[in-house]
């Protein structure tokens, strides 16, 4: 049904650009684009740019002509219908059910990977792709999905491990973290905090985390490279023992050619001794990252074993059927929602003792839509 649906949109935009080009064309060949675009509509090419159709292109000139923003669209929702609804259909078993394979040590952060196919990437920005969570449903009629997401886990780890006593406080009292950031960075009381001002200290809380440089950053939040290194700057004299923490993580790999997670999982980072300096940077950032990505991989990991020992123990028919990063899915059988729930809190919050309570969102819903 979904894929009815995206193929009427399809059928759609394709009459409208070609209303808009003034001739029929093939929407899926870049050169043809090219042509419509550059020659025929006679739209100006960004400086420095060929005549590229890529998205970045395409998002600088969308405003030039209605042609432009109705091609993004096109190809997001071709992608869509092309790789999601086609590609799932034809790995559907006699059951009607997607087996996607789990890959245990793929990444270099140790987290679960999935492929054939990969059900971790299902886009969530759009409407559309979110709307895709909507074919994944119970095995049951009077079944349910759960979703059980850990809150920003990594920055909770970060308050944790490097003992700044100012996060721990804002977490444990339950402050919105990006709120007190732009609070804190930004100089204006919590109750003044904007939106934009909280979006943008998001950004710096969550680049903070994967080691991001002032350029990084400023391409983020688009704002000047000057201003986004002053943002850093800030940011780590308000948090002082936030910069001790990343810099000693540093220096450990640096020494010992690796770092560990809260478990004691080793990554190895040779780049970090490189004397190529990106290769470098790119070992300092990991250093700075792979204990907080590393240490949330293995909490959920241990959270998953021991929510599934439970199931077993109490005999429930409910299963842990995937995993998103730092979101547990599981098929919920009817009349077993309340034990279900009450076990995935339990084990996803106490799986580790640390000084920032780690806290969890669980939904639930007749699609996997629905529960989020």
């Amino acid at each position: 049904d979904y894929g009815k649906t995206l193929k009427k949109e399809i059928e759609k935009m394709t009459k409208e650009i070609y209303k808009l080009a003034g001739e029929e064309f093939n929407i899926n060949s870049p050169k043809q684009v090219s042509e419509i675009l550059f020659d025929k509509l006679d739209l100006n090419i960004p400086t420095n740019k060929k005549k590229s159709t890529s998205i970045e292109v395409l998002s600088e000139i969308e405003h030039k002509h209605p042609i432009v923003p109705l091609i993004i669209r096109y190809r997001t929702v071709t992608k869509l219908y092309n790789t999601y609804i086609l590609g799932f259909l034809n790995l559907l078993d006699s059951k009607n059910k997607i087996h996607t394979v789990f890959n245990q040590t793929i990444t270099s952060t140790g987290r679960l990977s999935s492929s054939e196919p990969n059900l971790q990437n299902i886009p969530v920005r759009t409407e559309e792709g979110r709307g895709l969570r909507k074919v994944f449903v119970p095995t049951c009629k009077d079944g349910l999905i759960i979703s059980a997401d850990y809150s920003q886990i990594e920055l909770r780890l970060l308050a944790s491990f490097s003992g700044d006593q100012k996060l721990i406080d804002a977490f444990n009292n339950g402050e919105d973290i990006h709120a007190r950031t732009a609070s804190e960075i930004f100089g204006v009381p919590l109750d003044d905090v904007t939106p934009n001002i909280r979006r943008q200290a998001k950004a710096i809380n969550f680049g903070i985390v994967y080691g991001i440089s002032d350029f990084g950053l400023s391409q983020n939040i688009g704002i000047s490279r000057k201003e986004a290194s002053n943002y850093i700057k800030l940011y780590f004299e308000r948090y002082p023992k936030i910069e001790e923490y990343m810099k000693s993580n540093v220096e450990y790999c640096k020494q010992h050619g690796y770092i560990k997670t809260i478990f004691g999982r080793i990554r190895p980072i040779p780049e970090i001794n490189s004397t190529n300096y990106n290769i470098r940077t790119f070992g300092e950032r990991a250093a700075m990252n792979m204990p907080l990505q590393g240490s949330a991989s293995d909490i959920i990991k241990l959270a998953m074993v021991r929510i599934f020992d439970e199931f077993n123990k109490q005999k429930l028919n409910s299963k842990i059927i995937l995993q998103v990063h730092d979101e547990l899915v599981v098929d919920c059988y009817p009349g077993e929602l309340e034990k279900v729930t009450q076990i995935l809190k339990d084990n996803m919050e106490n799986v580790v003792d640390l000084s920032v309570k780690l806290t969890v969102n669980i939904e639930s819903g007749k699609t996997w839509y629905d529960a989020k």
